[in-house]
């Protein structure tokens, strides 16, 4: 087993130590953040952050990155972020993610392979979203119209995707931000599981979405842009671009 400083990755995801876990934790709530975005979460000095970033990422538990900028840059460089990498958000969540990559290919190939069984997959991805989805669409229809991609975020952390809801940087609309994926390994190697959900939103929040990231694509953060609009129900077909971000 690997070693995250003095503590192993299930110790880390545990608590056994108790600092370091809280920076990945808090990595892993919020995405990728700067040493002061940690320090100030954590009640921490960023000196004492950056020794505990230093350590995880040593271990690989965490690695950095440039910041991604929306819109205008200012002047300078981009201040520096820290991600999980796999790795880390191995610490957090033990998967089968080989079992169930080996089945979908095993369904793919049962179909037909090829686009028959692409659509086989799609299809399995839609019965997952839909065995899931009654408690996000009681969660959502219970709020107001204008709390429901807050009260969809709750529900998604709920089932661990520590999941947020914010303003969009343009103002015309709210980014819902998932920090985890529990299936991202495998959503790597089948999109489609990515694209049903991307549909099961855009028919629960009543108007259509718009996939700007995922954590399967190398991102840090799964992110869908929702256009600041009536909700209702409308047939207009969610967009996904595949993760990643369309400029």
């Amino acid at each position: 087993m690997k070693y995250v400083g003095e503590a192993s990755h299930e110790e880390l995801a545990t608590g056994e130590h108790p600092t370091r876990n809280r920076v990945a934790r808090s990595i892993l709530d919020h995405g990728p953040s700067t040493v002061s975005d940690l320090a100030g979460r954590l009640g921490l000095t960023q000196a004492a952050v950056r020794r505990h970033l230093d350590a995880l990422v040593a271990d690989s538990v965490v690695e950095p990155r440039d910041q991604r900028v929306y819109g205008s840059r200012g002047r300078g460089r981009p201040a520096k972020v820290f991600a999980l990498t796999d790795c880390g958000r191995d610490a957090f969540d033990q998967s089968y993610d080989q079992l169930a990559a080996d089945a979908l290919r095993w369904i793919a190939a049962t179909a037909g392979g090829g686009e028959r069984g692409e659509a086989a997959v799609a299809a399995f991805a839609r019965a997952r979203i839909a065995g899931q989805s009654e408690g996000y669409r009681q969660a959502v229809e219970a709020a107001e119209p204008e709390k429901r991609t807050e009260a969809l975020a709750k529900a998604l952390s709920t089932d661990g995707y520590a999941a947020t809801a914010r303003s969009a940087p343009n103002r015309q609309g709210e980014q819902l931000c998932q920090h985890h994926c529990p299936v991202a390994h495998v959503a790597e190697q089948f999109p489609q599981l990515c694209e049903a959900e991307t549909e099961f939103f855009s028919q629960l929040l009543g108007t259509h979405v718009q996939r700007l990231a995922t954590i399967a694509h190398g991102d840090g953060v799964c992110t869908t842009f929702i256009p600041r609009a009536t909700r209702q129900t409308t047939d207009h077909a969610s967009e996904s671009t595949a993760g990643r971000n369309p400029a």
